[in-house]
C-alpha cells in the first residue's frame, strides 16, 4: 500500500512538472500545435518521412539527435546548421561528420507542397529529433514549436560546441552558458544510447593516451581489446563504432551501465563516472529498468530535450520561414 501511494505521488509530481514546464516553455514564444491551423499536416509529414529514413538504416537516429544538438548550440535552435557554403557552420572541424541533412531537407520540400514557406527548418529539426527517439524504443513528448530560421551561419562560432575531449569542468561550463543544468548535461549525453563515433575521434585512447604510450586507464582491459580490434592503431578511421556497447539500436539505459562499469567509447563519456555531481545521475540511471518504476531516465530526458531545443529560440518576427533549409531565402 505504501509503495502504491508512492507511486502516485511520483506520478503525481510528474504531471505536475510537465505543466509547469510546458507554461514556461510557451512564455518563450513557443507552443505545442503551433501549425495545427496553418499547416495541420505538419508533424504527420515529418513523423513519416523520418520513418522512411530509419527503416531503411537505423542509425539516422544518432545523426538526426546529434544534429539537433548542434543547431541548439550555436546561435541557438534556429537552423543554422543546414545552412550550405564554406564558411558555414556545419563545414566547421567540429562538425564533421555530421550526418541527416536529406532527411530534413526531405521534410522541407514535401512541406513546402503543401503549407509554403509555413514551417520552419527549425522546427523540423526539432520534431525529427523526438521522433528518431520513439522510434528507437524511446519515450515521446509533445514538441513545442513556432520557432523562426535564422539569418546567421558561420564556422567560427562553433568553437564552444562539447567535444569528445573536453573535461567535466568544460562539459559543465559550455552546458551552463546555454542554461542547462549538470543534470541536464547526464541526461542529453544519455542521446549516446543510440550514437556513434569515427574511430579517428576517439583512437587516441587507446594507444597513446596523454602520450604515455599507453591506453587510457579507464577503460576495461576487455573492452579495450575488443576497441583495439575494431579501431587498429593505423587502420580506417572513417569506420564507425556504437557508444553504447551491447545496445546500440535501443534508446535505454544501458549507456549509463557501460559508463559505470568503464565500457564507455568517448573520454568525455568516461569522465562522468569520475566527478562526483556527473557520478551519481549516471549511478541513478544505471540502476534503473523500464518499467512503471523505472521512468527516471525516460522523464528527465523529455524534459531536457524540451529545455534545449529552446535554447535562443527565433520567434515572431525574428529570423525568418527558409523555402530551402540548406539556403537563406
Amino acid at each position: 500500500m505504501m509503495m502504491r501511494q508512492s507511486m502516485i505521488m511520483d506520478f503525481a509530481l510528474v504531471a505536475l512538472g510537465f505543466l509547469l514546464f510546458s507554461v514556461l516553455v510557451e512564455a518563450q514564444g513557443t507552443k505545442v500545435g503551433f501549425y495545427s491551423a496553418s499547416c495541420p499536416k505538419a508533424e504527420s509529414i515529418v513523423r513519416s518521412t523520418v520513418q522512411t529514413y530509419f527503416n531503411a538504416d537505423h542509425t539516422i537516429a544518432a545523426g538526426l539527435l546529434r544534429l539537433s544538438f548542434h543547431d541548439c548550440f550555436v546561435q541557438g535552435c534556429d537552423g543554422s546548421i543546414l545552412i550550405t557554403g564554406p564558411s558555414a557552420e556545419r563545414n566547421s572541424l567540429t562538425n564533421l561528420g555530421l550526418r541527416g541533412f536529406e532527411v530534413i531537407e526531405d521534410v522541407k520540400e514535401q512541406l513546402e507542397s503543401v503549407c509554403p514557406v509555413v514551417v520552419s527548418c527549425a522546427d523540423i529539426l526539432a520534431l525529427a529529433a523526438r521522433d528518431v527517439v520513439v522510434l528507437s524504443n524511446g519515450p515521446t513528448w509533445s514538441v513545442p514549436t513556432g520557432r523562426r530560421d535564422g539569418l546567421v551561419s558561420s564556422s567560427s562560432d562553433t568553437a564552444n560546441l562539447p567535444t569528445p575531449a573536453d573535461s567535466i569542468t568544460v562539459q559543465k561550463k559550455k552546458f551552463a552558458d546555454k542554461g542547462l543544468t549538470t543534470e541536464d548535461l547526464v541526461t542529453l549525453v544519455g542521446a549516446h544510447t543510440v550514437g556513434q563515433s569515427d574511430c579517428q575521434i576517439f583512437r587516441y585512447r587507446l594507444y597513446n593516451f596523454t602520450a604515455t604510450g599507453n591506453a587510457d586507464p579507464t577503460i576495461t582491459s576487455s573492452y579495450l581489446t575488443q576497441l583495439q580490434s575494431l579501431c587498429p592503431a593505423s587502420g580506417d578511421g572513417s569506420k564507425r563504432v556504437a557508444l553504447d556497447k551491447g545496445s546500440q539500436m535501443y534508446f535505454d539505459v544501458s549507456f549509463f551501465k557501460n559508463v559505470r562499469d568503464g565500457n564507455a567509447v568517448l573520454e568525455s563519456d568516461q569522465r562522468l563516472w569520475g566527478d562526483e555531481s556527473t557520478k551519481a545521475v549516471v549511478q541513478n540511471y544505471a540502476g534503473s529498468v523500464r518499467g512503471i518504476l523505472g521512468f527516471r531516465f525516460d522523464f528527465d530526458f523529455t524534459k531536457a530535450m524540451i529545455k534545449m531545443s529552446n535554447i535562443g529560440v527565433k520567434t515572431g518576427t525574428d529570423g525568418e520561414i527558409r523555402k530551402v533549409c540548406s539556403a537563406f531565402n
